[in-house]
């Protein structure tokens, strides 16, 4: 796992990166995919780090359907929120693929004798940005998934994704079904509704690659 991509372990040493891995706070697990790691309505004392693979943050309702909340690359981090204030999850945790996790254990991480460890004074201030960074990244969701059209969802998301990218041609995380999860949207429309996009010529695409091909409008949206 390359070091800038790990936001967890900014400023950390490679020596202070082994006294985390090597102390009681840590634990390092593997799962395939599919295997749920969390699950809502239990509790957790302990956060998760994807070393490699990636973990989905999902929502299940009463009828089964199920949302996507966000997607856990390699580096990134999950479920410090409901580790830290002893909350049960609202959300699922599971596997997207195989993946290699590192949890840290927060309640151990806070006493006395390894907090005042160099590393673990970097880790927890390193918590707070990353906590900021998730509650952008909720925000985002509610943001794209406010659009009262299958079109103005569309188009508020992958506007997004190319602003993030630098971009007009960029790829995003998810298929088809993903895509449509996330957004809170029927798949076949989802579908329907992207041909018809690439068709007008306001984007062309290829599985989860995109290419914005002129500049929205705002009546565009409003389709």
């Amino acid at each position: 796992m390359g070091k800038m991509l790990a936001p967890l372990l900014a400023g950390l040493t490679e020596e202070e990166q082994l006294q985390m891995r090597t102390s009681p706070c840590c634990r390092q697990a593997a799962y395939q995919k599919g295997e749920t790691i969390f699950r809502a309505g239990t509790m957790t004392k302990e956060m998760g780090m994807v070393l490699s693979g990636m973990v989905y943050i999902e929502n299940i309702d009463l009828w089964g359907d199920r949302s996507i909340l966000s997607s856990v690359s390699e580096g990134q981090v999950f479920g410090e929120t409901y580790a830290l204030c002893r909350e049960p999850l609202m959300v699922d945790a599971v596997a997207a693929e195989d993946c290699t996790l590192l949890f840290l254990h927060t309640e151990k991480l806070l006493q006395a004798q390894e907090a005042q460890e160099p590393w673990a004074m970097k880790v927890m201030g390193n918590m707070l940005r990353v906590s900021m960074q998730k509650n952008l990244t909720l925000s985002t969701r509610i943001f794209c998934t406010s659009g009262k059209t299958i079109r103005s969802r569309l188009l508020t998301y992958l506007t997004y994704q190319s602003m993030k990218s630098g971009s007009t041609t960029f790829q995003i995380p998810f298929n088809r079904q993903q895509l449509a999860d996330y957004l809170n949207l029927d798949r076949s429309a989802l579908s329907k509704e992207l041909g018809k996009m690439q068709q007008e010529g306001l984007i062309t695409f290829y599985k989860n690659s995109f290419k914005l091909c002129q500049s929205l409008t705002h009546d565009d949206a409003k389709q």
